[in-house]
Parts: C-alpha cells; sequence; structure tokens
C-alpha cells in the first residue's frame, strides 16, 4: 500500500497557478483510474483532471476556490500495489511519491458527506471545511440556515461569502440539522444580491479590459446574401449527417471562406509589436463557444490546410469539448484570427471586441429573411451581417472593408464546387 500525490498540474505553457474549481469525488470515496476528480480553472482553460491512479481518495489538500501553484499536492490517494504506472500524459500532472498517509483530522478541508453516510457528528461538520466553519464564525453567520452549492449540498466560502454581502442576520447556534426544503436563492425582501466572480469570468474581465486598453478598436459592417448558401445546407443537412456522423452548420463554410480571405489580407492575421507588425502564413482560426461559465476560444490549427468535412468535425469536436469542459491547453492555443457567431442569439449586429494580441475579430449574425431590391425587383433573400473590430495601429478602414467585401463575394457566389475538399 502506498499514497500517491497528485498536484496541480500546468494547463498551458505560461500558466503558472491553478484554481479548484470543484471536487468530484470526496474524501473516502473510491476513484477509478481515468475517472474524472476535480475540475480545475486557469485563465487559459476550464479543464476536468481525471485520476491516474485507482484507489481511495484519503486527502483532499486543497478547497473549492483555492488557487495554489503549479505542482502544489491537491490530493492524496491511497493506492495498491497493483497500482498501474501513470501514463506520460499525466506525468506532467502527478507526481506518483510513497509517503506516510495523512491521520484523519489534519489541516485538509473535510470534503462533502452524502446523505448516505452521515455521521452522529451532525451534517454541518461535515458540510464545512475548517477555513469555511472560521470564515463563518468570524463573521457570526449560521451555516445551518445556508443551503450549500458544494458537491452534496456542502456549504462552500462563496456560500458564506454570499451570505455576508445580502445581509443576513446573525442567528443563535443551534443544532445542526438539514433543512427541510432548499433555501431560496434570492431571500425574499433583498433588492442586491452579491455574486461573487467565477475565477473564468475575472480571466475573461481582466482580458477585455487589457484588450481595450492596448488596441485601438475600430469597427465595420457589411451584409451578404446568403440565399444560395442556405438552400444548399437546407437541402444536404440530413444525408451529410448520415454519410459523416456530424452536424452540418452554418459556421465551416464561413470558416473555410474567411481562412482563405486571411490568406489575401494578411495584415488581418497578424500581432503587433514595437518592432514591427508580424504577419502569420498561416491560418489558426479561433472558434467563440459560449458555456455557462463565460466564453472560451478553441483553436482550429491549419484550418487553411483543412478539407471542408474535416473542418467540420474539427469545429463541432471543439466545440462540443469546450462545453464539456474537456479541453486541452493546446486547444486555445496559437489563434491568428477569432471567428464568433451570435446568430443563435438573433442578434443582427455587435461589435466584438478583439482577442488579444490578435489584429482582428469577426462575428457572423442571425440570417433573416429580408425584401431586397435586385436589378429593379424586390426579391426575399436570406440577408447576414458581418461585423469586423479591428486594431487601427494595423489595419486601416479601407483594408478592412475589402476584406470583407472579399469575404462577402466568396459566399454569395458560393456553389457546391466551390467547397475545398
Amino acid at each position: 500500500m502506498g499514497v500517491s500525490q497528485i498536484k496541480m498540474p500546468q494547463l498551458g505553457e505560461s500558466v503558472t497557478e491553478g484554481t479548484v474549481d470543484k471536487w468530484l469525488k470526496h474524501e473516502g470515496d473510491f476513484v477509478k483510474r481515468d475517472e474524472p476528480l476535480v475540475e480545475v480553472v486557469t485563465d487559459k482553460v476550464n479543464a476536468e483532471i481525471p485520476s491516474p491512479f485507482e484507489g481511495k481518495l484519503v486527502k483532499i489538500a486543497v478547497s473549492e476556490g483555492e488557487t495554489v501553484r503549479v505542482g502544489a499536492v491537491i490530493a492524496q490517494i491511497e493506492t495498491g500495489a497493483a497500482t498501474p504506472a501513470p501514463s506520460k500524459e499525466k506525468e506532467a500532472a502527478v507526481a506518483h511519491t510513497e509517503v506516510p498517509p495523512e491521520p484523519s483530522g489534519g489541516k485538509a478541508p473535510t470534503p462533502a458527506a452524502s446523505p448516505e453516510t452521515g455521521s452522529a457528528d451532525g451534517g454541518e461538520r461535515q458540510r464545512l471545511s475548517p477555513a469555511v466553519r472560521k470564515l463563518a464564525s468570524e463573521h457570526g453567520v449560521d451555516p445551518a440556515s445556508i443551503h450549500g452549492s458544494g458537491m452534496g449540498g456542502r456549504v462552500t466560502r462563496d456560500d458564506i461569502l454570499a451570505a455576508v454581502g445580502s445581509g443576513q442576520p446573525v442567528e443563535a447556534a443551534q443544532a445542526p440539522a438539514k433543512p427541510a426544503a432548499p433555501a431560496p436563492a434570492r431571500p425574499d425582501g433583498k433588492r442586491e444580491e452579491l455574486v461573487k466572480l467565477s475565477v473564468m469570468r475575472k480571466s475573461i474581465a481582466d482580458h477585455m479590459v487589457r484588450s481595450l486598453a492596448t488596441a485601438p478598436h475600430a469597427w465595420t459592417l457589411q451584409e451578404v446574401d446568403l440565399t444560395g448558401l442556405v438552400r444548399y445546407r437546407e437541402a444536404e443537412k440530413d444525408s451529410f449527417k448520415a454519410r459523416h456522423g456530424t452536424t452540418l452548420t452554418y459556421l465551416p463554410f464561413v470558416a473555410q471562406i474567411v481562412s482563405e480571405a486571411l490568406q489575401e489580407f494578411s495584415w488581418l492575421n497578424s500581432t503587433w509589436s514595437d518592432e514591427g507588425v508580424i504577419l502569420k502564413h498561416y491560418v489558426n482560426l479561433g472558434i467563440a463557444v459560449s458555456i455557462p461559465d463565460g466564453l472560451i476560444v478553441p483553436v482550429v490549427k491549419d484550418a487553411d490546410k483543412l478539407g471542408f468535412t474535416d473542418l467540420v468535425r474539427t469545429i463541432n469536436d471543439l466545440v462540443e469539448r469546450a462545453r464539456n469542459k474537456q479541453l486541452k491547453p493546446e486547444d486555445v492555443q496559437g489563434g491568428t484570427f477569432t471567428l464568433n457567431n451570435t446568430g443563435a442569439t438573433g442578434s443582427i449586429a455587435s461589435q466584438p471586441i478583439i482577442n488579444q494580441p490578435q489584429a482582428a475579430i469577426l462575428t457572423t449574425e442571425s440570417i433573416v429573411k429580408r425584401t431586397v431590391v435586385i436589378e429593379d425587383a424586390i426579391a426575399i433573400r436570406h440577408i447576414m451581417n458581418m461585423c469586423l473590430s479591428f486594431d487601427h495601429r494595423i489595419v486601416d478602414g479601407m483594408m478592412a472593408g475589402q476584406f470583407l467585401g472579399a469575404i462577402k463575394k466568396r459566399l454569395e457566389e458560393w456553389t457546391a464546387g466551390s467547397i475545398r475538399l
């Protein structure tokens, strides 16, 4: 028998720390190898970390919401003699060290317990870590009156701070008891509520402020007639899914044409530096994906070299893994241009903020039916707006307009034969 230490992984080349967002297992739980163990958030990615070992989780050393340096021990798993050796992919995240088991009652936070494993000590003490219990005591908050948001209803540090911010009155100490029903998210009569920021939301906020402070943003819009493309996609989407096993959306059509246009307008596919503008002669296309915690931008590497079907599969795979918190650090690195799609929300115009250090970002809006004039005749067409924000240090309005014009021309003249297979 031995105890293996699990350390905070380095989720990215420049990442120096990570935050434990949620423990997916409790102390005392049996964990299978490759079973999701903990959710970790950095300024680059939000990922589930699987267990590289099979055994009993004997210690959780870092509580939810706590940020630690890369390499810090976050948990210990008691493994048997036949424990499989960690794979190469896990070696960067885990160090296997034979150490004596930690005695119970150490400094590690007490994990949440399921109702079936409750003890005579009472539900409150099982739901509270020492740090959370101390914080509640300092602010005079009764944890028994709070519906915990952690695993198994455990009251977390954020729950205590939210109660303090909402003005919850101090209650007299009482014997812990399970509430008959969950407390309401917003107490009656409260007109304001403090919502603690997630690590991802803080990172997004910092990046947006830095982007606007770094680059003088300019913006332009052009509308494009997608009638031919809409008809093709409606006719082919079912057979495409039957043949290839994946959904056909409008995004890959736009992504392929944008990748082609970036080869012609390389200044839109560049980065500003004090020595000059760095032109990128490859296209790593970032695809903005909305997730419950905020926004993340996985990257399609060498998008200009992918055939259409491969591009569809790659985009769908990245979007699915982004929403399931399964992206790897390399999936969000190296982007040269970002493509955003707000059409699903019904938006028809927006001013996106540049994903630094890129030179521009393009948003495709909702496709709507409109009456338009074509050679002195009125027709109903499928129209979409394209909104481009660009770094005015690098790109001027003329070039931005020409870039959008090239995309517009390719989309409007699109035929099935123009697909790069």
